[in-house]
């Protein structure tokens, strides 16, 4: 577990050693905000475990496909 309580689940780059996206759990935090995305510039984002799912969800069905290419 991280200094700042976060538990590393993995990161999305991790070909470089730029400050990849990585998705972390924040067990101290309220169930709305317990997911912890950070990307390279130092920025967060906070959302529910469900949140996630449904991203995940999307991402699945292809839903997601023409966002990655943009």
């Amino acid at each position: 577990m991280a200094a700042d309580g976060l538990v590393h689940v993995l990161t999305l780059c991790g070909n470089c050693n730029c400050g990849c996206p990585e998705l972390y759990i924040d067990p101290a935090a309220p169930a709305e905000q317990r997911v912890v995305i950070t990307d390279d510039f130092g920025n967060a984002i906070r959302l529910s475990g469900g949140q996630l799912s449904d991203i995940v969800g999307l991402a699945r069905s292809g839903a997601l496909d023409d966002v990655a290419s943009a």
